[in-house]
């Protein structure tokens, strides 16, 4: 049985996303890309799949609701 995992991206720029990823042991982390800036709705995907992982103290900043409600992953 799969669980989905909790995602929620911002767009910091037409170009710019950071995308917050749930894992699956209570963890998560945080990834920065630039996109083309055609469709964010798509686009925040593929910063999730290969984007560069933020610092912790930026993502904590950005995502305050997932650094209160799950461990940071290292």
């Amino acid at each position: 049985m799969s669980q989905e995992r909790k995602v929620r991206w911002i767009a910091l720029h037409t170009r710019v996303i950071v995308v917050a990823v749930e894992g699956s042991i209570g963890d998560w982390t945080a990834y920065i890309a630039d996109v083309p800036g055609e469709s964010h709705d798509y686009e925040w995907q593929e910063v999730m799949r290969s984007g560069a992982k933020l610092p912790r103290e930026v993502a904590e900043a950005l995502f305050p609701d997932f650094a209160a409600k799950f461990i940071w992953r290292e």
